[in-house]
């Protein structure tokens, strides 16, 4: 039974959301949340997040499977700013809401 456990805790992956220091919000996933934090901050995990940092954990939920995962980023990824702020919770002190570049970037004329 044990095994079984751990297997599960392996297996999960999480969507997660990271606070740069300029205040954007930065969307991926991982197996090893701790890791992928460190990765991010010393430069080595994505090129938006390398000229950022640092880079704090904000939101994160697990899932079952890459699959799922990878679905439920490109939702989160599709949501407006002023969205995903909500869904932290208020927990992220980014600055302003919904500014033009964000609107822009989910492809909506200003």
């Amino acid at each position: 039974m044990k095994k079984s456990t751990e297997k599960a805790q392996a297996e999960t992956w999480f969507v997660y959301i990271l606070r740069c220091a300029d205040g954007t919000l930065y969307t991926g996933i991982a197996k090893d949340m701790n890791r992928r934090c460190e990765q991010h901050n010393a430069g080595t995990a994505s090129r938006y997040t390398r000229g950022r940092l640092p880079a704090s954990v904000v939101y994160q939920e697990p899932q079952a499977t890459r699959s799922l995962a990878l679905k439920r980023e490109a939702a989160i990824k599709m949501l407006p700013r002023r969205q995903k702020l909500a869904m932290i919770g208020g927990r992220c002190s980014c600055r302003g809401d919904v500014t033009p570049a964000d609107e822009s970037s989910q492809g909506v004329q200003t």
